[in-house]
């Protein structure tokens, strides 16, 4: 495995398109087959400013990074002042509008169902700092939220480096998907009956957890907990420069971000029939491999 063989550069240096149809074509095909997308020359511009933001100190202690939240319009996690803190949001909100507007300009079919969830940045450093295992990044794993159940949606992840000091953000990027969950997949057990009800009405979620989700949330533990998968399973050195941009189904796509600092992500949703190959979805492949359907009844 190569990096050749996991990421499709894009001569794509815009924002806002039009994209040729051969590059909306080539872009979808990549994505949903579970690739990287990188965009070598899409950097998002900080304003002046704004340079006073990249700074980890404005990072809350609570979490690894500064979120904003898309309907109340408010920053989570963060120590700067009230007004830093809007201007904050304001570049993460303008941040937001440009992830939007690529993603739905990159990939016509989505736009109607995309979902824009919570912009995040992460101003602190990767490397060096302390995590249990289920919440170390650095580890490869595929992404799921214990606390918002997805039912089979899928999880679009867009990053971009603005590390003012040209820092680059290094990832690891593992296997194919339906290789890991060919043989992660057997181990897991059906959820306890009652336990998503339960969850649900405890508040322990935020809407009722199927069976796709409690399959995707072991999975995600029991690739982090393994470490005799973390050493030896396959994996692809990359390094995205400041500068950059790139896009991937996180969902779907094993990874582990190692070291680097100052990123902004934009978190999308989207229903798996909006995609170009919806058999190419996790929840269609952990079906396939499970004999059975794993969405509610």
């Amino acid at each position: 495995m190569t990096q050749e063989d996991i990421l499709e550069a894009l001569p794509v240096a815009t924002w806002d398109g039009p994209f040729d149809a051969d590059v909306q074509t080539r872009a979808a095909d990549a994505l949903e087959v579970g690739r990287v997308l990188l965009f070598r020359s899409l950097s998002f511009a900080v304003r002046p400013p704004e340079e006073r933001f990249l700074d980890p100190a404005s990072l809350g202690s609570s979490r690894k990074n500064i979120s904003l939240d898309p309907l109340s319009n408010t920053l989570g996690n963060t120590t700067l002042s009230i007004e830093d803190a809007a201007g904050l949001a304001g570049m993460m909100g303008r941040f937001a509008a440009a992830a939007s507007s690529l993603v739905s300009s990159l990939f016509p079919a989505y736009a109607a169902t995309l979902e824009r969830a919570r912009t995040s940045f992460r101003p602190a450093e990767i490397s060096g700092r302390a995590y249990s295992a289920r919440q170390d990044d650095r580890l490869l794993h595929v992404d799921a939220f214990p606390t918002r159940p997805l039912a089979g949606r899928r999880i679009l992840r867009l990053f971009s480096n603005i590390a003012p000091d040209g820092t680059p953000r290094e990832w690891q990027i593992g296997e194919p998907f339906a290789d890991f969950a060919r043989a992660f997949l057997p181990a897991i057990r059906p959820p306890m009956p009652g336990s998503a009800w339960l969850m649900q009405h405890l508040g322990l979620t935020k809407g009722r957890r199927s069976p796709y989700d409690h399959a995707m949330l072991a999975l995600h533990d029991r690739c982090k907990l393994d470490a005799a998968y973390q050493a030896r399973g396959p994996k692809v050195d990359v390094s995205f420069p400041a500068g950059a941009t790139w896009l991937c189904f996180t969902d779907q796509v094993l990874h582990a971000a190692l070291a680097g600092h100052c990123a902004l992500e934009q978190t999308f949703h989207l229903p798996v029939h909006a995609m170009v190959h919806p058999e190419r979805a996790p929840l269609r492949v952990l079906e396939r491999l499970a004999g059975h359907s794993l969405s509610d009844n």
